[in-house]
């Protein structure tokens, strides 16, 4: 076995990931009606119900049969979807029901239905394509002679042709595919039952579609066609397993599309090489000055072919040039071609003698390259006779023909020749004369056009000989030599006349390539240097409306992911007002990433083409044309060039949008950075001058107490100074903390440590905050050592203690409890803040542990919000998570509000001996602060402010010396 290459097994990752995301389809395939696919499939979804699997019926066509009704019995049916159409109402596949509902699994059944005019698409595929976009996984059936690619040779073995097909890579992109097989002589016997059709139904079949040789040749087909994706799997696991390396060329297949009516079956044939070949393939139509003079309705054949092969998974080229097999056979080169695919369509009759046709030129042509011949003479013979018809009538002929005053301008020009040779017919040679006429020929056809070119070359010849050839004003002529003249004279007239309308003709495609290169490249210059959305959507309609003759509007996502026009005053004459925008197929557009409108296979019926704005990242909106010929936009050549326009400017959106994140970072980058920096300077500023002010109050009210008449007044007074100076010294201690754990200089000293003990240091330091409250305090003994760097979790619970005793009502209690949890395969140690003050307001439970955020903005209580915001830095360095919540009781009222936080216990303190009693440390008390505090031997939330000792409460009651 070879080494993985990197590169299949990245693509392999990325396929498996498009697959995980979207659902899974299952298509039971079968060889013709009758088989039991419909029934296999109701009993598939039927067991996958029993697997405890969400199963939903979108539609399921039973036609009657008992055996396959009572399958449905027991499975939710979605109710169809109700259109009427031509005064009837008409039931259909409810999709929308169906991506509400959004089961696990849904049927649909007939995936070559062709849906009702009014659907949102035009084929039920369609439908299941969203089906599947959506994460829901799909079972449905079809027949062999529904595929495309086999669409002729079915017609060709059954004689009827069947107009409802499915794209082959629909089929080949299922992730299973279930062959429902019956013999040939059992599916009569079950149609003779009247198990496929009613009984008169039934006989015209076996007359006519369902007779013998026709089920054996569909088996065939449909067997071949599963054994095809069967090799392929087989192929694409060898291919991932690396199981063994192949080396060989690559087959590449070019159909030669062209004007004529066989370009479809062209198309098909091709299709079934390629996949039989698991070849990539394109379709190439040479656009020559010939063929762009044919009728609109025969043109139009070739876009329609065009459009067949992409759906067939193709890729479409439209090439310019004068002689198509030899442009074609130079494209050929450089694609790197192995094999074309042309028509059968030999000249006959005298055209035979003169030229050769296409497929001959090609053969002789393309050296190194195989041709595959395809014939398609009935097809074409009978379309040649609606052709001839189309041409008499002149249909779309008229926007190509040279206008009539074109030829009045010819004949002008003939005549002015005419006078200026007769003037200067006695200085000038008869031969030179004829050079004036050649010089009327080219200017004719250059400025007027092919026809009125050709008139002029007749009109001159017949001008020279009957005005300057002896004898004059007459069509006699008296030297024969002047008739090789008169040859010379028309032939070079002709040829001259079709080479400048060649030339005229290759100018004006070169420059209209020019314009809109120039366009692409200008457009892509302001978008460049665009930093604003609206500036984007202004320079990207105005270009778009220029080179497609279009009007446009750009729609852009809001908060809500809601696409709407972002230009607040839209030029009418290149943006489109808000009454010709569908802003529920825009929608659709930007959910679905997909084309939808005019000339697509969704919502053809609108007025505009909506198309999405896809980058890199994700679609950034949707681009909306109209255009006086929307025919026009569906060239290959224009589609592309739309594409590619609305892909610059989704790239520019997008830019200006991370260049917005990017500017947003910045500048909370820079106001971080500077907070920080403020924040240091200030507390180590602050620090040193507060300390002397707490030394200094502690010095004035020792020596005010000797003084016995000033002494009361003046421990007074030094008692308040000390406490405001306490109170900012553990703000500045809190900035200090808070620009430390930004800039990370705070480095954890963990060890192993009890967490009884660290709230029993924390509540006694915290006796002055907490005076007159009582403390509760519930935990359990048994809890395991954590962890931990005590200086900074008793930090914390200072802080959560000081909060819940700045917001609670003086001499509230306030409880503190810890618990062992378990989470997944981990374990937290759980404590717990409780206190009995208004709770905290609505939606601020994640809030409060931001930066500078109080709960109550206008409050006159003291401090600046950096509190909890400390706490939950702490919290997060020790690999553990914060919260805070309300306690409600009962009745819905407001208890007070509880502060949490969790730190990992999962790892277990080495064996260490234990410590002599008397040498241990003993239980915490407070000194002159009242009595010492116990923990709880039961857990209680009875907060009564009576309570003694005696039930574990700490009454921190601060002595007059307290302080």
């Amino acid at each position: 076995m070879e080494r993985p290459d990197p590169d299949a097994l990245l693509d392999k990752i990325q396929r498996d990931e498009e697959k995980q995301r979207r659902g899974r389809l299952k298509v039971f395939f079968g060889a013709s009606a009758g088989v039991g696919k419909t029934y296999a499939m109701l009993q598939a979804a039927r067991n996958r119900r029993e697997e405890g699997i969400d199963v939903v019926v979108g539609i399921a066509e039973t036609h009657g049969r008992k055996e396959t009704l009572a399958l449905l019995e027991g499975l939710e049916v979605l109710p169809p979807a109700r259109i009427e159409y031509r005064g009837h109402v008409l039931s259909e596949f409810n999709l929308d029901a169906a991506l509400a509902r959004k089961p696990e699994l849904i049927l649909v059944d007939e995936l070559a239905h062709s849906n009702v005019q009014g659907s949102r698409h035009l084929k039920r595929w369609q439908d299941v394509h969203e089906l599947l976009d959506a994460g829901i996984d799909v079972y449905t059936t079809v027949n062999v002679q529904h595929l495309e690619s086999l669409n002729d040779i079915v017609g060709q073995i059954t004689g009827i042709r069947v107009w409802e097909t499915v794209p082959d890579r629909v089929f080949d992109l299922a992730d299973e595919v279930t062959l429902v097989d019956l013999p040939a002589e059992e599916l009569l016997d079950r149609l003779r039952e009247g198990k496929v059709y009613l009984p008169r139904q039934a006989e015209h079949a076996v007359r006519n579609f369902f007779r013998k040789g026709n089920l054996i040749a569909l088996r065939e087909l449909a067997l071949r066609r599963t054994a095809d994706r069967v090799d392929a799997q087989m192929r694409e696991y060898r291919a991932d397993q690396s199981i063994e390396r192949i080396w060989q060329a690559r087959e590449r297949i070019i159909v030669c599309v062209g004007a004529g009516p066989e370009s479809a079956t062209l198309v098909r044939g091709a299709a079934r090489l390629a996949g039989s070949l698991k070849a990539d393939w394109l379709a190439v139509y040479v656009e020559t000055p010939k063929l762009q003079q044919l009728p609109d309705p025969i043109r139009k054949r070739t876009l329609d072919a065009l459009k067949l092969a992409s759906e067939l998974g193709a890729e479409t080229v439209t090439l310019q040039g004068e002689d198509a097999p030899q442009t074609l056979i130079a494209y050929a080169g450089m694609r790197n071609v192995s094999k074309l695919v042309v028509g059968a369509s030999p000249s006959s009759g005298w055209r035979a003698w003169l030229r050769r046709s296409t497929a001959e030129r090609l053969i002789h042509a393309a050296r190194d390259i195989d041709v595959t011949l395809v014939n398609s003479g009935a097809v074409r013979e009978e379309a040649e006779r609606r052709d001839s018809a189309a041409r008499f009538a002149g249909i779309g002929v008229e926007a190509r023909r040279s206008q009539p005053v074109a030829y009045a301008y010819a004949i002008g020009v003939c005549a002015a020749i005419t006078i200026v040779a007769s003037a200067a017919l006695d200085r000038i040679s008869l031969t030179n004369l004829v050079m004036l006429y050649l010089l009327g020929t080219i200017f004719t056809a250059a400025r007027l056009g092919r026809g009125p070119g050709v008139l002029f070359s007749f009109l001159g010849v017949a001008s020279f000989d009957f005005f300057f050839v002896p004898p004059r004003l007459s069509f006699t002529v008296s030297d024969t030599q002047y008739v090789l003249t008169f040859v010379v004279m028309l032939a070079t007239s002709l040829t001259i006349s079709h080479l400048t309308t060649s030339l005229r003709r290759q100018a004006r495609i070169a420059t209209l390539r020019e314009r809109r290169t120039g366009a692409m490249f200008a457009m892509t210059r302001e978008l460049g240097a665009a930093l604003a959305t609206v500036q984007i959507i202004e320079i990207g309609s105005r270009h778009v409306a220029e080179v497609f003759q279009a009007r446009v509007a750009i729609l852009l996502p809001d908060g809500t992911e809601k696409v709407r026009p972002k230009i607040e005053n839209p030029d009418p004459a290149v943006t489109l007002d808000e009454a010709e925008i569908d802003r529920d197929i825009a929608q659709w557009v930007y959910d679905q990433q997909k084309a939808a409108g005019h000339g697509t296979d969704t919502l053809p019926a609108a007025t505009a083409l909506y198309l999405p704005l896809k980058a890199p990242m994700r679609t950034r909106g949707v681009i909306a044309l109209v255009s006086p010929r929307m025919e026009d936009l569906q060239v290959p050549e224009q589609r592309r060039m739309i594409e590619t326009f609305a892909a610059q400017i989704a790239l520019a959106i997008e830019r200006v949008h991370y260049v917005e994140i990017a500017q947003d970072a910045l500048v909370s980058m820079e106001s971080e950075r500077l907070r920080n920096s403020l924040l240091s300077a200030i507390s180590h500023d602050l620090r040193t001058p507060l300390t002397s002010i707490v030394g200094f109050a502690s010095m004035l009210a020792e020596e005010a107490g000797g003084v016995e008449a000033n002494g009361a007044r003046s421990r007074e007074l030094a008692e308040a100074i000390h406490d405001e100076a306490l109170r900012m010294t553990g703000l500045v201690t809190n900035l200090l903390d808070m620009a430390r754990l930004q800039e990370g200089s705070m480095r954890l000293n963990r060890q192993w440590s009890s967490i009884e003990e660290v709230v029993g240091s924390s509540v006694a330091a915290c006796r002055r905050v907490l005076a007159g409250r009582r403390i509760h305090t519930r935990v359990p003994p048994d809890l395991p050592l954590v962890q931990l760097d005590a200086v900074l979790v008793e930090r914390l619970f200072a802080n959560l203690l000081e909060n819940a005793s700045k917001y609670t009502p003086s001499g509230s209690p306030i409880v503190i409890a810890a618990t062992l949890v378990d989470e997944g395969e981990h374990r937290y140690l759980k404590v717990e803040v409780h206190d009995s003050g208004p709770g905290l307001p609505a939606g601020m439970e994640a809030r409060v542990f931001e930066k500078f955020t109080r709960g109550d903005r206008e409050s006159a209580k003291p401090g600046i919000g950096l509190g909890l915001a400390i706490c939950r830095a702490i919290v997060e360095a020790h690999g553990g998570k914060i919260g805070a919540s309300n306690r409600v009781s009962a009745d819905g009222s407001v208890r007070g509000a509880t502060f949490w936080f969790t730190v990992p216990a999962d790892e277990t303190p080495p064996d260490t001996p234990p410590l002599d009693i008397e040498q241990a440390e003993q239980p915490l008390h407070f000194d002159r602060a009242g009595p010492a505090m116990q923990p709880e031997s039961r857990g209680s939330d009875d907060f009564a402010p009576g309570r003694t000792a005696g039930d574990s409460g700490a009454n921190l009651n601060a002595s007059s010396d307290g302080a």
